[in-house]
């Protein structure tokens, strides 16, 4: 008589393993015979389909008032009889058109789905096609000027299905953003039934600049100027996200939020290989709030003689 081995067994616990016990068994076994780390894939899915109904109350409670009737529902799966070997209780239950209906998911007495393990569809016979398996997420935190010049992480992170912890080296690229999304094919969570990994998706969160703010791949930034800058002119060494200095040349009478461009001395481009963003300068024109008696004085005097009506386009809407 063939050996006809119920799911206690394929998952090597007791009838009465607490779920945490059958949950560890599954997780081992699961590492050992999965097909994309070189397992057996016929055990593979012996033992997914039987963690699929031990981890559950109520299909384990099922399954367990099945085993009382004295046939062995889902023996030899994948062995000597499989699907085709016919498991009869004397009250004239056929076990195999039962556990047939269980696994596509129809039920062994009705409500039951458990064909997502294979992919299936509910009420269906799709246990056998291929399913990718899902993408997996996680952050990293970088620093500004590592989102300039690009840096590395190594990250590490664990298989859901199986428990196993696996590592990556990220590779940020210079010109990285906030929230920008790096795709690691087939990093992801296993497939079932052969089908392909999913993939891992790493979202980049960049600290912000106390200085350069980013559009993109353009950069701007805010260059405080004196009033005295402002009206007479100046030449300003400004600093770049690269971390030279490009020479700015204010002319006299610039206004307050006045922006300069200068092409090619923002952030590289992760879009465009090559290619770089803008760096926009905005002045900020400053005003003393404290004036010493001799800068009042000359003040007051530039104040008398300016006679330029700075409110004519204003003042012809007053009365």
């Amino acid at each position: 008589m063939a050996d006809k081995r119920n799911y206690y067994d394929i998952l090597g616990v007791k009838r009465n393993a607490t779920d945490d016990e059958i949950k560890r068994s599954f997780r081992k076994l699961a590492a050992k015979y999965h097909p994309d780390a070189g397992g057996d894939e016929q055990k593979f899915k012996e033992v997914s389909e039987a963690y699929t109904v031990l981890s559950d109350a109520q299909k384990r409670k099922e399954y367990d008032q099945m085993l009382m009737f004295g046939g062995i529902p889902g023996a030899d799966f994948g062995g000597s009889g499989g699907r085709n070997r016919t498991y009869t209780y004397t009250g004239g239950s056929d076990w195999s058109e039962i556990f047939d209906n269980i696994r596509s998911g129809e039920g062994a007495f009705g409500g039951f789905d458990f064909s997502s393990i294979f992919g299936g569809q509910p009420g269906g016979r799709g246990g056998s096609r291929p399913a990718k398996g899902s993408d997996l997420t996680l952050s990293i935190d970088i620093t500004a000027e590592e989102a300039f010049t690009g840096a590395q992480r190594k990250v590490s992170y664990t298989i859901p299905s199986t428990g196993e912890k696996q590592t990556l080296n990220v590779k940020v690229p210079a010109g990285a953003v906030d929230g920008g999304k790096l795709r690691y094919r087939n990093r992801g969570e296993y497939g079932a039934n052969g089908g392909a990994r999913g993939d891992l998706v790493v979202t980049t969160k960049v600290k912000e600049h106390p200085l350069f703010k980013r559009d993109g791949a353009d950069v701007r930034m805010e260059l405080p100027i004196s009033v005295f800058e402002a009206a007479l002119g100046a030449t300003v060494d400004v600093p770049t996200p690269d971390g030279t200095e490009v020479r700015l040349k204010v002319p006299a009478g610039t206004q307050d939020g006045k922006t300069f461009r200068f092409r090619e001395l923002g952030a590289p481009d992760v879009k465009h290989k090559g290619a770089r963003g803008a760096l926009y300068v905005s002045v900020k024109v400053q005003v003393p709030t404290r004036l010493s008696a001799k800068e009042r004085e000359s003040l007051e005097a530039l104040k008398a003689g300016d006679k330029r009506n700075y409110r004519k386009d204003v003042e012809r809407y007053g009365s």
